[in-house]
């Protein structure tokens, strides 16, 4: 079965080259780290589909280099999602791991599980219900870097948006979308820019919110790039800033810092990441309950205000 599982559901690393996926590239050394960000989240992916054995599989993850580790894990929660959609008489797998040892990496599997729907192309509104109240929304976020990755073309160049996502959804699969830029034009800032400026101007600040995150997060880039992609984002500079410090809360509860997030910090939060982390914790305080405004958007726009941006975060 392990054998069959890859066999079908596998992915060519090779999909993950800017070659084959016609990425706007330049600089090979940056195309070379982007390229093994993809590398490391399907070997969790493949990883998770040879054993879902869950102690063992985290082990195999845990092989990972730290600063990587997490985009194993993403894969892997990509793989335990399909599987558990593949398999009823066993549905558990993604939950288990969730509340297990998958624990620490949270927000990444929960992108991974927008991944799986993606790839099965699948409704993700009944689907969100299984997921925690507050981080569901990033199962959507990644739906929407996955078609941003494997589809860009429809959706980064034709700017679609699948029909049945509604509401609040779309801006989650606004800043999914906006960290798969990173990739498709290559951690490049005067690209990036100009990509976003094709959109409506009310997509762009999800947009630039999902840059920061894959700016401090995934990384590749010197500090000059950081400064001149803050110069760019401009009035959306809270929502790049928000981005880069919900991805120092990702490393700081996975316990994977990396210098890439401490660098991505100090220049858009100015704040160092450690800092930036207890950002997003404290604005967690007294939270109100999902309403007209999810809790979710309430909690972005607390970290926005307080890194300075309160005419955004007014939006």
């Amino acid at each position: 079965m392990r054998w069959l599982r890859k066999r079908v559901f596998g992915i060519d690393p090779e999909e993950t080259s800017f070659a084959r996926r016609g990425f706007r590239g330049g600089d090979k050394r940056i195309e070379e780290h982007l390229q093994g960000v993809g590398r490391r989240f399907l070997r969790g992916y493949h990883a998770a589909l040879e054993g879902d054995r869950l102690e063992l599989l985290a082990g195999r993850l845990d092989e990972v280099d730290a600063e990587d580790r997490g985009f194993a894990y993403e894969g892997a929660a990509m793989g335990l999602c399909l599987l558990d959609h593949l398999t009823p008489w066993r549905r558990d797998r993604l939950a288990a791991f969730l509340a297990g040892p998958g624990a620490a990496h949270a927000y990444m599997i929960h992108v991974g599980a927008g991944w799986a729907l993606a790839r099965l192309r699948r409704r993700v509104g009944r689907a969100l219900s299984r997921f925690d109240p507050l981080l569901r929304w990033l199962v959507v976020d990644g739906y929407g870097f996955h078609q941003g990755y494997f589809r860009w073309r429809e959706h980064v160049d034709l700017q679609q948006v699948p029909a049945h996502l509604s509401g609040y959804a779309r801006r989650a699969f606004d800043q999914g979308l906006g960290r798969s830029l990173w990739f498709v034009d290559g951690a490049d800032a005067a690209r990036i820019s100009a990509s976003i400026g094709l959109f409506p101007q009310e997509r762009q600040a999800d947009l630039w919110s999902g840059i920061g995150l894959a700016c401090a997060y995934a990384g590749g880039v010197a500090d000059a790039t950081i400064s001149r992609l803050k110069s760019k984002a401009g009035t959306h500079g809270a929502n790049l800033a928000q981005g880069a410090a919900f991805a120092a809360k990702a490393r700081e509860r996975a316990g994977n810092p990396a210098p890439r997030t401490e660098l991505a910090c100090r220049l858009l939060c100015d704040l160092p990441a450690g800092e930036a982390a207890r950002l997003t914790d404290d604005a967690l305080a007294d939270l109100p309950a999902d309403g007209q405004v999810p809790a979710y958007e309430a909690w972005r726009r607390r970290i926005r205000a307080q890194l300075g941006g309160k005419e955004t975060a007014r939006r």
